[in-house]
């Protein structure tokens, strides 16, 4: 691999800055300097600006997403949940799967797409569980509509669904729920609760497969996956 996209895929700037960067003698390669951005580069070590850079194939993090940022890899007006991970080495990290603006809870990032997909898809079943304040009182029949396949005006009834019903305070007129769903449809648990005239006022995913967001995170927390985990989750989903 060429050093200056050995560089660049590491999250070191774009290729014209990391080019730039070899030309002024700030990439070292086993120790010596190196102005030569198309260097091959194997198994040597290599520093740049004083920083040894090792190539990374995969990453994944676990993130807590709080509140105000978008989960997408870049927005000129808005702040991404990419912002998030400033430690990052791989340049073509990305959600998997998205939180509304004004949702909160646990992210997958990564740049495995294959895995993604299998997360993603309905055919694995993946459980994905949300905690939600919504207004108005969940009753039983409502935890028996979902069991049965939503219909929330879509082609095609939600699959069926797990409602819990955590509390409801008749005096103030809402409810506390915890949802498990084994897909991902627009704006899903939003509307699903609207559909049973119940609005979200507020809304967290907890897990994800076998993923479950840590006690000790708060919102804009992060870290890394173990090796571990990453599969346990290819091997929930088969891949």
């Amino acid at each position: 691999m060429r050093l200056d996209k050995f560089l660049c895929d590491m999250g070191q700037g774009t290729r014209s800055q990391v080019k730039d960067g070899i030309r002024r003698g700030y990439a070292l390669v086993d120790g010596a300097v190196c102005r030569r951005p198309e260097t091959q580069i194997g198994e040597q070590q290599v520093v740049y600006k004083g920083q040894i850079i090792s190539y990374t194939v995969l990453e994944y993090y676990l993130l807590y997403k709080p509140a105000g940022v978008v989960s997408a890899t870049e927005d000129r007006r808005e702040r991404t949940v990419l912002d998030l991970i400033p430690d990052k080495k791989r340049k073509d990290l990305f959600p998997v799967g998205r939180l509304d603006k004004d949702t909160e809870g646990l992210l997958l990032i990564t740049n495995d797409g294959p895995l993604a997909h299998c997360l993603l898809s309905p055919k694995k079943h993946v459980d994905k569980v949300y905690f939600a304040r919504v207004e108005g009182l969940v009753t039983p029949a409502h935890v028996e509509l979902f069991q049965g396949g939503l219909d929330f005006g879509e082609e095609a009834p939600a699959l069926p669904a797990r409602l819990e019903i955590l509390k409801t305070d008749p005096r103030e007129g809402v409810s506390e729920i915890r949802l498990t769903l084994r897909e991902g449809r627009f704006h899903q648990v939003k509307r699903m609760m609207a559909a049973i005239g119940c609005p979200v006022t507020y809304l967290k995913r907890l897990s994800m497969g076998a993923l479950t967001l840590d006690a000790w995170m708060r919102p804009g927390d992060y870290r890394p996956l173990t090796q571990a985990e990453v599969q346990r989750l290819k091997g929930k989903t088969e891949c």
